[in-house]
């Protein structure tokens, strides 16, 4: 069947910007309870959006899609992102959404350990999410992808550049945008490297003080 345009995007969408809305609230909620604990957060930030419509039917073309088929087969139409400040942070995030009971994980991708071919780095979970409608709940699915300021930082202007090339970038500039990627990759490693010896030192300065403490 010919994709076609006889479609109310309004209302198909509104379920998807409903739920975008709901999970940003959740995850953001997750954030400010580290922070009511006076604790490290792994959540950085959280942003999320509803796919383009003109994005949802380019990609229903490429897959041969007719428009009843796109909210069974485009996994994506609702996207979450969350942005951590170290490595660690991602698999920490990625355990608290595994342990949620208010969505069903469908799909795990670790492009981090895992990278794509351009370079590209970042976890992926494909979750399946009720949202409360007029008509009854509806499942559907939605992305949420996890990943550090560095890898964030790389994937948004490898993005911007493919936009740009219309998806036909230079050789010469993939073969850059690679090793910007690995750059970004060692900075991430150099960090968490140095945050486990801040923290180490930080334990051995307290037990030290409590020993301390006991001896007077």
């Amino acid at each position: 069947m010919k994709v076609g345009f006889n479609v109310n995007w309004e209302v198909l969408l509104a379920p998807y910007a409903q739920a975008v809305d709901e999970l940003k609230v959740k995850l953001r909620g997750m954030r400010k309870q580290y922070e009511n604990e006076s604790s490290h957060s792994p959540i950085e930030f959280v942003t999320g959006r509803v796919k383009p419509i003109s994005s949802i039917i380019d990609k229903a073309r490429r897959k041969g899609l007719p428009i009843d088929q796109v909210e069974n087969e485009i996994q994506d139409i609702a996207g979450l992102r969350v942005v951590c400040q170290f490595v660690d942070d991602i698999y920490a995030v990625v355990e608290m959404l595994r342990n949620r009971k208010d969505f069903i994980i469908l799909e795990e991708k670790d492009y981090i350990s895992d990278k794509k071919e351009s370079g590209y780095r970042s976890y992926h979970m494909i979750i399946h999410y009720p949202v409360e409608t007029i008509k009854g709940e509806k499942m559907l699915s939605a992305e949420v992808q996890i990943r550090t300021l560095a890898m964030n930082f790389w994937a948004t202007n490898e993005h911007s550049l493919n936009y740009k090339y219309s998806g036909q970038i230079p050789v010469e500039i993939q073969s850059r945008l690679k090793r910007a990627a690995e750059a970004a990759f060692r900075l991430d490693e150099e960090m968490s490297a140095i945050r486990h010896e801040v923290q180490e030192a930080q334990k051995i300065f307290r037990k030290k003080k409590e020993r301390d403490n006991r001896e007077t």
